[in-house]
Order: C-alpha cells, then sequence, then structure tokens
C-alpha cells in the first residue's frame, strides 16, 4: 500500500509540472524508478504466493497509479500556482512523505528479507555483494534524483 501512495505522489508531482525543463527529466527518472520499484515489488508479491486473482488485482493497481496520479496533477494544475508558499509546502511535505515511504518500503518489506535469509547470513562474500550492489543502486538513484 505504501508504494502505491509514493506512486499518487510521484504522479501528482509530475501532472502538475508545467516546465517543459521539469517534465523531460521527471519522465525519464520516473519511468527508471518505476520500473525497479516494479521489479521489487512483484517480487514480493511472487514470493507471498497469493492466488492468480490477488496477484493480477495487485499488479493492475501499481499500473494504474501513476497515471492517476498523473491525471490528478493534471486536473488540478489549473488551480495551482506552482510557485507560490502554499504549493511549495505541499509539494515539499508531498515530497517528504513520498521519499519516507519508499525509503520505509525499500529497508523494511523489500530489503529485510533478503538480508535476514540464512544463506546470506552464512557467506561473507554473498553479503559483502549485496552491500555493495545496494550502496551502487542508491549511488544511482541519487545520480538520477540530481539530474532530475
Amino acid at each position: 500500500m505504501g508504494i502505491i501512495v509514493h506512486s499518487v505522489i510521484i504522479g501528482i508531482s509530475l501532472g502538475a509540472s508545467d516546465s517543459p525543463k521539469t517534465i523531460r527529466p521527471l519522465v525519464a527518472a520516473l519511468t527508471f524508478h518505476q520500473f525497479f520499484e516494479g521489479m521489487g515489488l512483484g517480487s514480493c508479491i511472487t514470493h507471498a504466493n497469493f492466488k492468480n486473482l490477488s496477484i493480477t488485482l495487485r499488479g493492475l493497481s501499481f499500473a494504474l497509479t501513476t497515471p492517476a496520479g498523473i491525471g490528478i496533477g493534471i486536473a488540478i494544475s489549473s488551480v495551482y500556482d506552482e510557485n507560490s508558499p502554499t504549493a511549495l509546502i505541499v509539494e515539499g511535505v508531498f515530497n517528504a512523505a513520498s521519499a519516507g515511504i519508499l525509503i520505509y518500503m525499500a529497508l523494511v518489506d523489500l530489503l529485510a528479507a533478503d538480508f535476514m535469509n540464512p544463506r546470506m547470513q552464512k557467506s561473507g562474500r554473498l553479503r559483502l555483494g549485496c552491500n555493495l550492489s545496494l550502496l551502487l543502486g542508491a549511488g544511482c538513484m541519487s545520480l538520477i534524483a540530481k539530474w532530475a
């Protein structure tokens, strides 16, 4: 549920943007970001052994939330002054909540199970490789965030 809320908030940010200088990097970052977020969520759904209907509904809800957020953002963009103090505060709170939700979901729901796996706990080489991969991925996402 947290990832779905995060996707809606990100979609609203993209839909409310007016400047092509803001939209182009956001679309690139959002595409890359949603791809890996979807892979992580899909992995968790697969490991949970849900029934086919439940898997389909969860996949559809993830796939539709960002476009729904974009629609909401487009709808409010006509009454939304991007540079007003209220808009900046609301955008900051949404972005902070979105980032917090994503960090929590990544660390607690997605990564904890993998890092607590007995196979991972027994192999120092595997732990080192996974930690380096985690840091490399976080660095790449930070680079994309700076670029966007």
